[in-house]
């Protein structure tokens, strides 16, 4: 873990740091997954479960959190290029899952996109490939 590192909840001072992440993290997420669209939205819905790594003043990770009352789901793993392999990742993950389990959370599920190298990353913490499939509608 980097020395400097701590988790705080998003507050709107991390606006343009998480903005900057995401399009470095996930460069080909559609508009409906950009910052300005998806923060807004989930300050409306558990405001509570985004959370932020910050070193200093910058922003350099994030995980959403959201739980329904029957699972909980991560979402915006993300950490900076520069940041990675310092256990930022595993803090933040680690950080949801106990604000999850304060919920009553039992389960947690996640969705990796196909081609994403991290799938590593989640085994090395626990989470395994469940036989599923995963379906959507844009609405």
């Amino acid at each position: 873990m980097t020395l400097d590192m701590r988790i705080v909840t998003y507050c709107e001072a991390h606006f343009a740091g998480v903005d900057a992440l995401w399009r470095e993290a996930f460069p080909g997420d559609p508009p409906r997954n950009r910052a300005a669209v998806a923060i807004p939205a989930k300050l409306a819905e558990q405001p509570d479960l985004l959370f932020v790594a910050v070193a200093g003043d910058a922003v350099i990770g994030t995980v959403m959190a959201g739980y329904d009352g029957h699972r909980g789901w991560l979402y915006a793993v993300a950490v900076r290029l520069s940041h990675r392999g310092t256990g930022t990742g595993r803090a933040l993950v680690g950080h949801a899952e106990a604000a999850l389990k304060e919920r009553g959370c039992v389960k947690i599920n996640l969705q990796v996109r196909e081609g994403n190298q991290v799938a590593g990353f989640y085994a090395a913490l626990g989470y395994e490939v469940e036989p599923r499939t995963s379906m959507g509608k844009s609405l």
